[in-house]
């Protein structure tokens, strides 16, 4: 028998190019989570470590109370109103260039802001640094979309959120340590190491087909710069508006902030129904999971972070407990986001993303209940079970709606849904505080006291209203898959591996 043998080396070539692929996106996805991960964790640990900072900072500027406070007001208000403007500029230009411009203006911020000479510089450089925070955040989501598939996303998903909890709960030590050894300024150059490390490998970092996927979708080609604007508009002014409400006198321009934040609002409504192709795209809000997860993202974040704001208050203020001691007794919380996170995607796939974020409302809300019940006598242990709960309630609710969001998004609008996820983030905690501030002052007596307060009893009724938003998420081990874009006419449906 003549038997040709040419077609066995062949396959060899082929093989080869197949297996070096395979690396490449291996090294590829790595890379990026690395990215992902170190990105978000920079930007949580910067918010708590400034809280630490803020009072040595105002001696050595010689600054006032006013001035201080805008140097966290002016980052959040410029973080809050570019995020989905941000994400918009992830898909259309890539989410790698994005993260990579957002994390290297990070890192100069930081170095200049150590640099500052005095308070005016110093806000002028954190509005700055909330800008490229605003660049750098929806991108660490959007590069997990285009970079994982759908079924592993869970998982890079969960990693982020562990880290970013473990930086939140280090932030007031190594904030504390820094200032005390070191001075203020050491604080903001702690930044400066890691986002450059992650602004250069993501600049190394090819995903050139994504990139390419999302050149080449329709309607992304415009910005829609007057959407961006209005809401950019109507985000700051709501989140400026907040957090003047939650000041000592603030309550009149906190409530003209988020009246103008209403006007831009409705104004934002009825461009994005006119536009050819709107900043928000109608495919995201029409879909019920994406718009249920934001939603029950925003409702967690502001009942946890409204109640730690008054537990803080009650714990220093009524018990007298020093800030260490206090800080302990919120440890159960920190300590379950950081090991709750890599076990939601098993629990994810297993009972569906309805069942586990419902699980996870019902913990915080009942943490939430529990919390609103203790008296002035209150000691370690239930006030230590209370924080377990929300931590546990929390971090299942966040991570699952989180992966809701990203996997339903549909690939080519990856950095708006990234920048949703962010902007309830980033809205929730101002809302919860501002919540809190406004209804301890019906109570002067004993508002910080939670059984004898309003605030806690309202925010336990703010974290219920992540139970019908949970509910509203998929409920099969399989209602995580992103939403499909029919098949063009006439052209056979392209299968990813």
């Amino acid at each position: 028998m003549n038997r040709s043998r040419t077609p066995a080396p062949a396959r060899v070539p082929a093989l080869v190019r197949l297996s070096f692929l395979a690396r490449v996106r291996v090294s590829a996805r790595a890379s990026v989570l690395a990215c992902s991960v170190v990105g978000a964790a920079v930007v949580a640990l910067d918010g708590t470590v400034l809280t630490v900072a803020q009072p040595a900072l105002q001696r050595d500027l010689h600054a006032d109370v006013g001035q201080v406070q805008w140097t966290s007001t002016g980052y959040l208000v410029a973080v809050a109103s570019l995020l989905v403007f941000a994400g918009r500029l992830g898909d259309r230009h890539g989410h790698r260039r994005v993260f990579a411009v957002g994390a290297l203006g990070f890192a100069a911020a930081s170095a200049g802001i150590a640099l500052a000479p005095g308070i005016e510089a110093v806000i002028a450089l954190r509005v700055l640094q909330g800008v490229c925070g605003a660049l750098l955040q929806p991108a660490t989501l959007g590069m997990l979309r285009t970079a994982f598939p759908p079924d592993r996303l869970a998982t890079p998903i969960a990693v982020r959120t562990a880290v970013i909890g473990l930086a939140a709960a280090a932030g007031p030590l190594v904030g504390g340590a820094l200032v005390s050894a070191y001075g203020w300024r050491s604080v903001f150059l702690l930044s400066v190491p890691p986002t450059l490390a992650i602004g250069l490998l993501a600049l190394a970092t090819r995903q050139p087909e994504a990139e390419a996927r999302a050149r080449a979708t329709p309607g992304l080609a415009v910005l829609d710069p007057l959407g961006a604007l209005l809401l950019a508009a109507a985000l700051g002014l709501l989140v400026h508006g907040l957090v003047e409400a939650a000041r000592p006198g603030g309550a009149v321009p906190g409530a003209l902030a988020c009246a103008g934040a209403a006007v831009a609002g409705t104004a934002l409504a009825r461009h994005q129904r006119r536009a050819a192709h709107p900043l928000l795209p109608p495919e995201l809000l029409r879909s019920v999971p994406v718009v249920a997860g934001v939603a029950a993202l925003l409702a967690a974040s502001a009942a946890l972070f409204g109640a730690l704001f008054v537990t803080t208050y009650f714990l220093q203020d009524v018990q007298r407990l020093d800030p260490l001691t206090c800080a302990l007794r919120f440890l159960p919380l920190a300590l379950l986001m950081v090991l709750g996170a890599p076990l939601c995607p098993p629990l994810q796939r297993r009972h569906g993303p309805r069942r586990t974020a419902t699980a996870g409302a019902a913990l915080l809300t009942l943490g939430a209940l529990l919390l609103s019940r203790l008296d002035a006598t209150a000691g370690a242990l239930p006030v230590g079970g209370c924080a377990a709960l929300l931590g546990a309630g929390f971090v299942t609710l966040m991570v699952t709606a989180t992966s809701v969001v990203v996997h339903r998004a549909p690939e080519a609008h990856a950095g708006v849904a990234g920048g949703l996820q962010q902007t309830a983030m980033n809205v929730g905690p101002a809302l919860g505080v501002a919540t809190a501030t406004l209804l301890l002052a019906l109570v002067p007596d004993g508002g910080f006291v939670p059984a004898e307060g309003a605030a806690l009893p309202a925010l336990a009724a703010i974290a219920a209203l992540t139970l019908p938003a949970a509910l509203a998420l998929p409920g099969g081990t399989r209602g995580t898959r992103p939403e499909q874009a029919p098949p063009r006419p006439g052209r056979r449906p392209c299968v990813r591996s």
